[in-house]
């Protein structure tokens, strides 16, 4: 059986191509049944939009795979805490699991609207944390 660590891994290769391409490190994928429906990673600075986030491709991406906007039976894997604008979409989705591996004390969707996402999700933080923390801090070191 495959368990959050394989899909966060998976997550982080996703990181790892957003950090390829000179963008923010953050990855995601999203599962139903046990398979991977949708990958993605940040793709704001490439595609000059705000909203790029590797949530929201990912979310496309699913209802895409899906033929439809709920993800009532889909995990999210991200390696960083979403922020309010991805929470309030996964919300708008219905996601029923979102597992994220680092914290993001400044701008996670639990410190500003932990309402934010559906009342029926789960939430699991800290899935390999310290690997998709440890992207984020290279990324931004480098940028010093």
């Amino acid at each position: 059986m495959l368990n959050d660590e394989y899909f966060m891994r998976q997550a982080l290769l996703e990181a790892q191509k957003a950090f390829d391409r000179d963008e923010v490190p953050v990855g995601t994928v999203i599962v139903c049944n046990e398979r991977i429906i949708a990958r993605g990673h940040n793709l704001t600075e490439t595609l000059n939009d705000v909203t790029a986030h590797a949530e929201m491709q990912a979310i496309t991406a699913a209802a895409d795979f899906l033929g439809g906007k709920y993800l009532t039976d889909c995990t999210i894997y991200v390696t960083v805490e979403p922020c309010v604008m991805c929470a309030g979409a996964l919300g708008w989705a219905q996601i029923s699991r979102i597992v994220y591996g680092a914290n993001d004390i400044k701008r996670g969707f639990l410190r500003f609207a932990p309402q934010a996402v559906h009342p029926k999700t789960v939430v699991t933080a800290n899935v390999l944390e310290e690997e998709c923390a440890t992207l984020m801090k290279e990324f931004f070191q480098k940028k010093r």
